[in-house]
């Protein structure tokens, strides 16, 4: 998907309606809109930068971009398809709470090992923080990456291993307001 044709094939469609919370007239749509601002087919980590700038022109948002950009491109090519970018966007506007969950520790995954470990959630709160700036006013407790982190591993890390698991990041995430409503951020957006 994403070689220039100018409209999804039947079974494209079909394929795609199956695997998103997405209609048909929908996903036509998105896909005209896709190839519009992607004549290619493909997305650029660079591009897909550009679009997040947009939306946070008050901070920086080139580093939390690339860390999403590695959770769209889910064949690793360095490229997002559209395929990728439906099924991205399906799960981040309209899925459920599980399936955001889901889609978020794998953003914070890193290293895709399975846990998550204080340094990787660093590095993504770090990019949240720098992305952000200075339009949100945090409590003292949060006024860092480093004071976030260490009080997002005290509420999840249950067995105190200093890593997080699944089952334990989806539960303390479920318990962190600013996490839920992170999460909800795009529903009824898209």
């Amino acid at each position: 998907m994403g070689n220039r044709q100018s409209k999804l094939s039947p079974a494209e469609l079909a394929q795609l309606q199956r695997d998103t919370k997405f209609d048909k007239r929908e996903l036509q749509q998105w896909y005209k809109g896709f190839l519009k601002d992607c004549p290619s087919g493909r997305l650029s980590k660079t591009d897909f930068q550009k679009i997040y700038r947009q939306f946070f022109p008050q901070g920086d948002a080139n580093d939390f971009a690339g860390f999403v950009f590695q959770v769209f491109d889910k064949d690793k090519s360095d490229e997002i398809d559209f395929r990728e970018f439906i099924c991205a966007l399906s799960v981040t506007s309209r899925g459920t709470m599980e399936d955001k969950l889901d889609w978020a520790f794998q953003l914070y995954d890193l290293n895709g090992d399975g846990k998550i470990e204080a340094q990787e959630m660093l590095q993504i709160v770090t990019a949240i923080y720098k992305m952000v700036g200075s339009i949100v006013k945090l409590p003292e407790d949060e006024d860092t990456p480093e004071k976030r982190v260490k009080k997002i591993f005290a509420m999840m890390d249950k067995d105190m291993n200093g890593t997080l698991d699944i089952e334990e990041f989806k539960e303390g995430s479920k318990r962190d307001e600013t996490i839920v409503s992170a999460l909800s951020l795009y529903d009824g957006l898209v």
